[in-house]
């Protein structure tokens, strides 16, 4: 049986005012609703048209307007006479910003084809862009012509993260001469965006100083970004220039070094590895700080690639070390007029003299002279000028150590100095108290005999040496600087009695100009003569080499400062050359450089007819070594890394062995027939006596 449940339910009874009624409820509601969305759509269009118009106002204009920086012109680093060591250049460059590129392997191979980049080169540019982090521009090439920036820069539009730029590079005239003295300029890390948070750090083409000057002076040199206003499409294309606010370029700086000088000192160390420094006696103005060989920082400022990297990375000669400052060597026979000062500080009559046979028994150990057939009877200034060795031996134990130590911190030994570099190696003037604290020993008398001929544990920078040079020369404390125009205290005397002076300067003028063991380092110019001192310092024990041949790193290094005019002062030098083989491989260096000083057409002959026998200029043979590479790995040379250039730069030199039997070096080639013992009598500094038969000497 069915159920009508429809039955059982009541309906309602349904007339036209219900009807009615109902309609006009719904109507009522659905009414307010749409009455409050209206009011609510009013209210918020009333505040973004009226409270928050200048936001909306911004933000409209910068879709149809784009705003850039502009690099500031890098201040100028200028040479004493106004010539330009760092200093900047008209470019048109290409960069990448990484993050904005959405296909960076089709962008660079396109860039690739587009500026006729070789596969080093994009090898280089894949390097780089893998190291950068996203934000910061990454250079793909500098220095453009007009016909390939043009080609890219219509291309703009397709490749996204591209940016042309028309603007200033940084531009070193003289290439490797200032590699290590004003440093080089690249992009900024993320650590230093850290610490600075200037957002020219990440403006495309802009760089920062990484070493040397650069970066001691960046706050100066950096200057203040200037801004770029255009009108572009949605796309991205520029309508038109709309404004713009010029840069403001950073400060000039001027240095006291001579653009000349310094060039010229670089290039007349040739194939060595040495350092030259050149400075003023009067003012203590640094007018030369070569350290070759060195590295061109034109091109570490794009940024160093593989191939150049492992180039200078295998070179034993250590092109990444700045020899002036951090390189650290015992100093050889040329503390021996400093000792002598001492001793005549000490009460020692310079006319006093000792027979030396070829050796000298201290204890049960014989210390040799340079010289195995001696030199006869030696007072002090025969000492200085034949560089005895066995002079110094006897008259050191009696004087003792501690005289010694304290003339050699007089005369700038041991000390670091007020200058504006990145870090000095200071290196060991080293006397009793010293040993005591260093090594828990007590000072034994082969020490004394070791640190009188600049050996044991003696050792000093090239930087030291020429400020030893300039107070010889003086008597008076000269400091060194580098900044042109910076007024010094009034210079105090060293307080060395001027008839002790008078004394060295004549022996050590005896060492070039008459029975000395330079005879080669005199200058050709009849009135001007040159005061200098020759050292030879081992590096390995007799019973391993001779220091003169064999395996380079066996070899002596060799040393030599002077002065010149004799009669009144005015120029220091101090030369180190690198297991030179010996004293021979210095002073004629340092002559070259002086001759260049007083003739420069006189120099500049001397230096051409050699670098026609050592292929050239620095920068050309640095370029073919980089073609001779090129050749040789190609695309296969590996990768370096930020952290390894850094640690390159800032490892000092290798300490010294301690060569504690005190046995000087074998003589110079030429020295064979220096006088034998007895065979000369004992002339006081400036007798003019004919030159014997001799050479060099340590």
């Amino acid at each position: 049986m069915k159920i009508d449940f429809r039955r059982l339910l009541r309906q309602p009874h349904v007339t036209n005012g219900t009807l009615r009624n109902s309609f006009d409820r719904r109507t009522v509601v659905l009414g307010g609703i749409q009455g409050g969305i209206g009011l609510l759509l009013a209210t918020r269009m009333t505040y973004l048209s009226v409270f928050e118009n200048e936001k909306y106002k911004l933000e409209a204009e910068s879709n149809r307007v784009n705003l850039s920086l502009i690099p500031p012109r890098r201040g100028w680093l200028l040479d004493r006479n106004g010539t330009p060591l760092a200093s900047n250049r008209a470019d048109f460059r290409v960069d990448v910003i990484p993050e904005q590129m959405r296909d960076a392997q089709s962008t660079i191979a396109e860039l690739g084809k587009l500026l006729s980049l070789s596969p080093i080169d994009l090898q280089d540019l894949q390097d780089k862009i893998d190291k950068s982090h996203g934000f910061a521009p990454v250079e793909v090439a500098s220095g453009l012509d007009l016909e390939r920036f043009s080609a890219v820069s219509v291309r703009l539009p397709d490749m996204p993260g591209v940016v042309t730029q028309r603007g200033f590079s940084r531009f070193y005239p003289t290439g490797p001469a200032v590699g290590h003295l004003i440093g080089y300029v690249g992009a900024a890390s993320a650590e230093e965006y850290e610490k600075d948070h200037d957002p020219v750090l990440i403006t495309p083409g802009y760089k920062v100083g990484k070493d040397a000057l650069e970066k001691i002076f960046e706050k100066e040199l950096r200057g203040k970004p200037g801004a770029r206003r255009v009108e572009v499409t949605a796309s991205g294309r520029i309508v038109r220039n709309l404004d713009t606010r010029e840069d403001v370029p950073g400060e000039t700086i001027k240095l006291t070094i001579d653009a000349g000088i310094q060039d010229y000192a670089a290039r007349r160390i040739g194939p060595e590895s040495a350092a030259v420094v050149v400075m003023d006696c009067n003012t203590g103005d640094l007018l030369a700080m070569a350290s070759m060989p060195s590295y061109d920082p034109n091109s570490f400022s794009d940024g160093i690639g593989r191939l150049e990297w492992k180039m200078l990375s295998d070179d034993d000669h250590v092109p990444l070390r700045n020899k002036v400052l951090r390189g650290l060597y015992p100093p050889g026979s040329t503390v021996k007029p400093m000792v002598a000062l001492s001793f005549m500080e000490a009460g020692l009559d310079p006319n006093e003299s000792v027979f030396c046979g070829g050796g000298l028994r201290v204890g049960n150990r014989v210390f040799h002279c340079w010289n195995h057939r001696g030199h006869g009877q030696v007072n002090m200034a025969k000492g200085i000028y034949q560089s005895c060795d066995v002079y110094f031996y006897h008259f050191a134990q009696r004087i003792g150590m501690d005289p010694i130590a304290a003339m050699a911190g007089r005369l700038g030994l041991g000390h670091e100095f007020p200058l504006p570099v990145v870090g000095q190696s200071y290196g060991t003037v080293p006397n009793p108290a010293w040993k005591l604290k260093k090594y828990g020993k007590e000072w034994q008398t082969f020490d004394t005999v070791n640190a009188t001929i600049g050996q044991g544990y003696f050792l000093v920078n090239p930087l030291q040496q020429a400020v030893q040079a300039s107070r010889l020369a003086s008597g008076k404390i000269i400091m060194p600087r580098m900044i042109h125009g910076q007024e010094n205290a009034p210079t105090a005397s060293l307080g060395i009695p001027p008839e002790h002076l008078a004394y060295i300067h004549q022996a050590m003028s005896d060492v070039a100009n008459g029975p000395g063991s330079a005879r080669h380092a005199a200058l050709p110019f009849p009135d001007i003569k040159l005061a200098g001192k020759t050292g030879t310092a081992q590096v390995v024990g007799l019973h391993i080499g001779n220091g003169k041949g064999g395996l380079w790193k066996h070899r002596d290094h060799g040393h030599f400062i002077c002065f010149a005019p004799v009669e009144k002062p005015r120029y220091a030098c101090a030369v180190v050359c690198e297991h030179g083989g010996g004293s021979g491989s210095a002073y004629p260096i340092a002559r070259d450089v002086m001759t260049y000083i007083f003739d420069k057409q006189k120099g500049m002959d001397i230096l051409l007819e050699l670098e026609k026998k050592w292929g050239g200029t620095p920068k050309e043979r640095l370029d073919a070594r980089y073609r001779a590479y090129s050749a040789q790995y190609g695309v296969g040379a590996p990768a370096v890394t930020p952290e390894q250039v850094r640690q390159a730069e800032t490892v000092p030199e290798p300490r010294q062995p301690i060569v504690s039997d005190a046995q000087s070096p074998a003589p110079e080639p030429d020295a064979a027939a220096a006088p034998a013992a007895g065979a000369s009598p004992v002339p006081a500094p400036g007798t003019g006596l004919t030159k014997p038969p001799g050479g060099t000497t340590p």
